[in-house]
């Protein structure tokens, strides 16, 4: 959900990846849970972070703990900032339930990438 808001946010202005230590899939709740606010997240794909080994990154965002803790190495110009969010695929229920904790999710990350944006001054 990162990496689309965050994509929508800065409306293309930069190049923004998403990647996880344990790849899966993109969940249906978030694609749903961002679809209701108008972000198309439906062609995403679950990436790894061994996919931008090499690459030059400005800042590294991490938004859960087991990330942080299984981050790789990156470039010591690499800003890496950390702010953990729970971890919505992790909740049982029904459909209507999961979705409502990916969309408090949803709403906790955006709040939190417009804050991280102002105060970088993008």
């Amino acid at each position: 959900m990162a990496e689309g808001l965050l994509t929508h946010i800065c409306k293309g202005e930069y190049e923004v990846y998403s990647a996880g230590t344990e790849p899966s899939i993109v969940r249906p709740e978030a694609i749903e849970a961002l679809a209701e606010i108008g972000i198309d997240i439906s062609g995403n794909r679950s990436k790894s972070v061994d996919e931008f080994a090499g690459e030059e990154i400005d800042y590294v965002l991490t938004v859960c703990d087991n990330a942080k803790e299984n981050c790789p190495y990156f470039p010591a110009r690499t800003r890496l900032v950390h702010r953990a969010f729970p971890d919505p695929a992790g909740v049982e229920g029904d459909e209507e339930t999961r979705l409502a904790v990916f969309r408090r999710v949803r709403d906790q990350i955006r709040e939190y990438l417009t804050e991280f944006l102002e105060e970088i001054g993008k």
